[in-house]
């Protein structure tokens, strides 16, 4: 269950912290990253959480106008990391959502990207550039912040390329995409969006002719590349 952050060593509570809420299946995880962030006059974690459905109903409880929600990419199941951001990215697009793993492959952090992080932070990277991250996550920067072995341009690419669908495709043809991908028909996408078999046909015409494919199929399969959709596709 969230777990609300205490004063340490004695130190009365600093105004005007910025509140971070952390969220890893890991518990020895989530003590490091509080053992971190709370030593920091200018930060507190106001909760830390091993599931996506508790850290939902804690940012949904939160009075606070802004928080930095640290996803780790290992949160799985139907709820996973992907659907935790997007959540909140639709439900409190007031707070930074920030993705958090260990050398995650581009394919990985472009999904977290797509789906609407804020940026994406390695746990190896030194613990300076770790807290300055969280704090430019903050200040609605993008933050990448990645090790010295690895190439930021990659992830930067990622970044690049989630922002050049969400131009191309409308809010209602990602959403259609996404539903597709589940290998629904046309009239199921349209009951369960609840709108005309003829709408979502049409919108699936659009999305073909912006994504320059001819099919259903392949427009998924360019969604799931991006990291917009990650259900199997029919061969």
């Amino acid at each position: 269950m969230p777990r609300d952050a205490a004063p340490r060593n004695g130190r009365s509570p600093v105004r005007h912290r910025l509140g971070v809420v952390l969220v890893d299946p890991l518990p020895v995880v989530r003590a490091g990253l509080r053992l971190l962030i709370d030593d920091r006059p200018d930060l507190e974690v106001v909760a830390d959480v091993g599931t996506a459905r508790e850290a939902l109903e804690t940012v949904t409880r939160s009075r606070r106008s802004r928080l930095v929600i640290l996803v780790g990419l290992a949160l799985g199941g139907p709820q996973d990391a992907a659907w935790l951001v997007r959540t909140v990215r639709e439900r409190h697009p007031g707070h930074a959502v920030v993705a958090v793993g260990a050398n995650a492959d581009a394919s990985a952090v472009s999904r977290m990207l797509f789906v609407g992080a804020d940026g994406y932070i390695d746990k190896n990277v030194d613990p300076v550039e770790f807290l300055s991250a969280v704090r430019a996550a903050a200040l609605g920067q993008v933050p990448v912040a990645t090790p010295s072995s690895v190439d930021p341009g990659a992830v930067a690419g990622s970044l690049d390329h989630r922002r050049a669908l969400e131009v191309s495709l409308t809010e209602r043809e990602r959403e259609v995409l996404v539903v597709a991908a589940e290998g629904l028909t046309a009239r199921q996408i349209a009951e369960r969006l609840g709108v005309r078999e003829r709408t979502v046909t049409t919108h699936l015409a659009r999305i073909y002719g912006k994504l320059g494919v001819g099919n259903r199929f392949a427009a998924v399969r360019m969604a799931m590349r991006s990291g917009l959709v990650s259900a199997g596709v029919p061969e």
